[in-house]
């Protein structure tokens, strides 16, 4: 099991805005710092929606990932871009159903490596692991996810506003399709990200890009369905995120919100 080091407080960097940091400030937690409390309420102020998004991604994540254990009868996860612990992780939400589930989770923020062991508490019957890595680093998740999870057997990868974190000259799709290879038929690719079909929000990201130690990159609809490439899309297809399979009584409160998109696909 890959085990997280003490973040030093160089990677802490608390004097710039990290995206996890931001986005937990977004969705009402105490894992952050002022200066992420400044971009954040700098993002809100431009674009008052912006917390919305944040909470319709996380609720996504519950549904994709339940979907997958229940519907799907996936028992091995693998998550990356993990973000800051909260609730509904993807272990506890899959283990819920299946407590048997394995799950590996990926991010290389310091804060989220500090706050892991929160990511670990398995069930008995299952696992949990943890990896310190960047999502470019492909070969060294597989070399170290397969400590946990069994590639000949399927997989769901989530990866939930990571690609948008990658600029176009850094191929993102290509790095999707690398991760995807490995996994067995029967593997699902669970994903959204931010669009760019907003002016507003454009403004907003940009502001972001601006005052903070990464940077988001946001893209068309069209881009975004280019990552599951090679997939069958499950139904209801590449949507927006409030759109995919909601809770009931969902449907009358963010139905018609689209600055995010989403989807799963499954590898023939």
């Amino acid at each position: 099991m890959s085990t997280p080091q003490q973040p030093s407080a160089e990677r802490l960097q608390t004097d710039r805005p990290h995206s996890a940091r931001v986005w937990n400030y977004l969705l009402g937690g105490k894992d952050n710092y002022a200066v992420d409390h400044r971009t954040g309420d700098l993002i809100l102020e431009m674009f008052p929606d912006i917390a919305d998004i944040a909470r319709l991604q996380r609720a996504f994540l519950a549904r994709s990932v339940r979907f997958l254990a229940a519907e799907a009868g996936i028992r091995q996860f693998l998550d990356i871009g993990a973000g800051l612990p909260t609730a509904d992780n993807t272990h506890e939400v899959a283990q819920r159903t299946a407590p048997e589930s394995r799950i590996v989770y990926v991010d290389n923020d310091p804060l989220v490596l500090a706050h892991a062991r929160a990511l670990l508490t398995s069930t008995p019957e299952g696992a949990c692991a943890y990896i310190d890595a960047d999502v470019k680093n492909v070969d060294m998740i597989l070399e170290e996810a397969a400590k946990t999870l069994d590639f000949s057997r399927p997989v769901g990868l989530t990866m939930l506003g990571i690609m948008g974190q990658l600029p176009d000259e850094d191929d993102p799709w290509s790095l999707v399709d690398r991760l995807t290879a490995p996994l067995a038929p029967g593997s699902h690719l669970a994903l959204s990200d931010g669009t760019d079909t907003s002016d507003t929000l454009n403004q907003a990201i940009s502001a972001y890009n601006a005052n903070s130690a990464g940077s988001y990159h946001l893209r068309s609809p069209d881009r975004i369905a280019d990552f599951f490439h090679g997939l069958e899309i499950v139904e209801p297809g590449i949507v927006r995120t409030s759109a995919w399979r909601p809770d009931p009584g969902v449907e009358g409160t963010d139905i018609l919100r689209g600055h995010a998109v989403c989807g799963v696909g499954r590898k023939p």
